[in-house]
């Protein structure tokens, strides 16, 4: 019979994380746990794709359609997400699903199609976009041999947390001191603030394989990290500290509690997710030793002559970002969760 192509099921849900979970390119952007979170807050429209031979999964790929004054109409593997893309058996596989979906970005009349491929391996024959890199780095059970891993100014501050008395305190609904440094953080960085109810959905979405990791100093939150477990990775997603506790090294403290407990757990791969090579995050992760790698993002260019940029990194954006960074808080608290969704 062959491959065929179609859109997802109700009752291809269980069939479709299993392949998700035992794909060597899969992450949790893949599972339908993220599909539910991004539909429920964003609205964005699902259009996943399955292909299957005699009634068997052998490749999927999520799609969502997106529709604003900033982006246009666009279909993106997968919003708000680093790591997306094509799962399949082989190439032939492969080949159907960037057929389809190409197809389906035609007959909707986005501007383009954009693939957020974790590997190599998941690349078609699209123009790439080369402007993100992932670091990973492998973790074990021996924290003293995490430690050693780490270069040594950024070891120096994770010990300064640690002198400081920094401890963790585990949380699973309770998303609020989390949501209040973050969209303090967003803030400075000139960058709207995600709604609450995208916390909130991720937490129930993915319970059991997601928290949010609260570094204390004493009784006060000095920085906080949601975080994703995946398999044998580990993902800290949205991370952010309090300025104020910065003489205590909070963040180097978080990350480097989060690679250990994690190992301990048996969890094997500690993922810092993405950055652009030119960014406050980059600077950051950088100073860590992990390994360096860059993500093959593409697009299909279809009513878009050139890669658009939608990153902070576009000059036309600094304005914006300058009068964001000087409203109050509260006000970018309430506007923040219309326009972050221009951008996903």
């Amino acid at each position: 019979m062959g491959v065929t192509v179609r859109g997802l099921r109700q009752n291809d849900a269980a069939a479709w994380d299993a392949y998700v979970r035992e794909h060597a390119f899969g992450s949790p952007f893949h599972l339908l746990a993220w599909q539910r979170s991004i539909e429920a807050t964003f609205g964005y429209e699902p259009h996943y794709l399955l292909a299957e031979e005699e009634s068997r999964i052998r490749g999927l790929l999520p799609l969502f359609l997106v529709n604003n004054f900033l982006v246009g109409k666009a279909l993106l593997s997968s919003p708000f997400a680093v790591y997306g893309g094509i799962l399949a058996d082989n190439v032939e596989v492969q080949a159907a699903l960037c057929s389809h979906a190409s197809e389906l970005a035609r007959s909707l009349r986005v501007k383009h199609l954009e693939m957020r491929n974790k590997h190599a391996g998941q690349s078609t024959d699209f123009t790439p976009v080369t402007r993100y890199v992932t670091l990973t780095q492998e973790i074990g059970a021996d924290e003293e041999k995490i430690l050693l891993l780490i270069p040594r100014k950024t070891r120096a501050m994770v010990r300064k947390g640690i002198q400081n008395g920094l401890t963790t305190r585990v949380q699973t609904t309770d998303f609020e001191a989390f949501e209040r440094l973050y969209s303090q953080n967003l803030r400075r960085l000139g960058t709207p603030s995600f709604p609450a109810a995208h916390f909130r959905n991720l937490l129930r979405n993915f319970q059991g394989e997601i928290n949010i990791r609260e570094t204390m100093h004493g009784d006060k939150v000095a920085a906080a990290v949601l975080t994703f477990y995946f398999r044998d990775q580990v993902l800290p997603y949205y991370g952010a500290a309090d300025p104020q506790c910065n003489p205590v090294a909070p963040s180097n403290f978080m990350y480097f509690d989060l690679m250990r407990e994690a190992g301990k757990a048996g969890y094997r791969i500690f993922d810092f997710g993405r950055s652009k090579r030119v960014s406050g995050s980059y600077e950051f992760k950088s100073h860590w030793g992990m390994v360096e790698r860059e993500l093959p993002y593409e697009m299909l260019l279809l009513r878009n002559q050139q890669v658009p940029n939608f990153s902070p990194t576009n000059p036309a954006y600094q304005m914006p970002m300058r009068i964001w960074r000087l409203l109050p808080l509260p006000v970018t608290r309430m506007l923040g969760p219309a326009f972050v969704r221009l951008v996903p």
